[in-house]
């Protein structure tokens, strides 16, 4: 239930008292909240394909005569175009987000991905591939920002973690199904090499399409809805939710107690957003930027170039099972350790994963000029699965951590902050470390990034000790109070 009162004062349109949060905090898991999870989840599955696609059709775009013509160096530059368009697009499309509403930029989002795929199925030059690259990568950075604090404000907060770190970590799910299907696509008995190529993309546009079919049933986030003076329609959401779940369930759900009001305005100017950043919340700022560039460096690094890495050195000639079995060993990490997130708390579990990981992709690194294509891949897992969940839970954190007003910005800043930092640098070094590591024959100088990577992974860990947040099972009103409140929940 709500009650408003309008205001004439600017930029405030109103004051409302609602009890929205506690009724969808409280909502036990249905049948709707699958909805959620397949409707906004499977982009996720989207950027897992693209990237992986690209790492593993590395010898077929150097082929001057199937493919484009491109050195490692050139795949490198792609990665790193691709994150520049995803680090730009979430910073672009968030600060939209927390203006105009999640399910208007999640679909604007989802439609320049689309654009970007297919475009980039008809490259005929190294130019053109590199800015339809960029393309796709704005649209992907932009779902970053809306589609994680949809789902946060959608999911109860019994849940919350779990299907947060489950969802983003579907990105191997993606990753798997994309190195399985390169394996057909690059065996030029199979298909024509120089078709083969561009349908795997042309596919990717495919599972767009269907996955844009779902969302048009998502709602818009009823917490959005309120705070922007559209608490009616909110308020018809909510109820459709509860009729919805009730229905399901076969349950009669119980009445809440918990209320909130709320000081309604249509903006947030962005020198508030800037404060509420820097100034409120210090601490959390210093532990989302350190989280996100520990895993953008250790992920984008190593899975970049890891298809580079296996055929250059390693004589793989097919190298989709290898990074198939690596894909799985994520997807699997974040689906068993997702629920220690909420079980355990976000603290020991942040710091564990990216402490562990980074120390064994040290290792890694030190016996790197022992190991063989399966000892890598073995290494890879290992690392990787415990990797997972912690690089899930830095995504889960930016959400979550941060006023709802800031929600998808935030979320936005830090991707493309710490993505700058190790998403871009990490393909470029990699990219250049395999050129000259291919020049003198030795594989041990792609160590170095090795160990950066497992440096940036165990410093961030120990930031996320000090100055992590004890968010499991708490309200996202709780965790951080919304700027626009006027009191807290009584």
């Amino acid at each position: 239930m709500s009650t408003a009162e309008k205001s004439s004062k600017s930029p405030e349109i109103g004051r409302i008292t609602t009890d929205i949060p506690a009724r969808m905090d409280r909502l036990p898991w249905a049948r709707w909240h699958w909805l959620i999870v397949i409707g906004l989840g499977t982009v996720w599955i989207l950027d897992g394909l693209e990237v992986t696609i690209v790492g593993n059709l590395s010898d077929v775009l150097k082929d001057g005569d199937n493919g484009l013509g491109l050195s490692s160096s050139d795949i490198g530059m792609a990665g790193a175009i691709y994150v520049a368009g995803a680090c730009l697009g979430a910073l672009f499309f968030g600060q939209l987000t927390d203006r105009f509403g999640r399910k208007k930029l999640f679909m604007l989002t989802l439609l320049v991905y689309l654009a970007g795929t297919v475009l980039t199925a008809f490259s005929m030059n190294p130019l053109w591939y590199f800015v339809c690259r960029f393309i796709t990568g704005t649209g992907i950075g932009g779902e970053y920002a809306a589609i994680n604090s949809a789902i946060d404000e959608l999911i109860p907060a019994k849940y919350r973690g779990r299907i947060d770190i489950a969802i983003n970590g579907s990105f191997w799910v993606g990753a798997m199904g994309g190195a399985l299907l390169t394996i057909p696509l690059t065996d030029p008995t199979v298909i024509d090499q120089g078709i083969g190529w561009r349908f795997a993309f042309g596919l990717g546009a495919i599972l767009g399409f269907a996955v844009l079919w779902v969302r048009r049933h998502v709602p818009e986030s009823p917490r959005w809805l309120f705070i922007h003076g559209r608490e009616e329609e909110g308020e018809r959401i909510v109820k459709e939710i509860e009729r919805t779940v009730e229905e399901e369930d076969h349950l009669e759900l119980e009445p809440v107690d918990e209320t909130i009001t709320i000081r309604q305005r249509k903006t947030i100017p962005f020198t508030t957003i800037a404060h509420t950043v820097f100034a409120l919340y210090p601490r959390r700022t210093i532990l989302c930027l350190a989280l996100f560039a520990g895993q953008a460096f250790l992920y984008n690094a190593f899975f970049f170039t890891y298809g580079d890495t296996l055929s250059t050195f390693l004589d793989v000639k097919q190298t989709g099972w290898y990074v198939a079995v690596f894909a799985f060993s994520n997807f699997v990490g974040a689906l068993v350790l997702g629920p220690f997130f909420d079980k355990v708390g976000r603290v020991p579990m942040i710091a564990g994963t990216y402490i562990v990981s980074g120390a064994l992709l040290a290792i890694a690194g030190m016996s790197l000029g022992h190991l063989t294509a399966t000892t890598l891949t073995i290494f890879g897992a290992a690392v990787f699965f415990i990797a997972s969940a912690g690089a899930s839970a830095a995504y889960l954190t930016a959400s979550e951590v941060f006023p709802m007003e800031t929600r998808a910005l935030c979320i936005a800043f830090f991707y493309a902050v710490g993505t700058a930092v190790g998403g871009i640098a990490g393909p470029l070094l990699f990219g250049r470390l395999i050129d000259d590591a291919t020049e003198s024959k030795d594989i041990t100088q792609i160590a170095i990034g090795y160990f950066i990577g497992a440096g940036l992974m165990i410093g961030a860990g120990v930031v996320a000790i000090f100055l992590g947040v004890k968010a499991e099972g708490q309200s996202l009103e709780n965790i951080a109070r919304p700027l626009t409140a006027e009191e807290s929940r009584s």
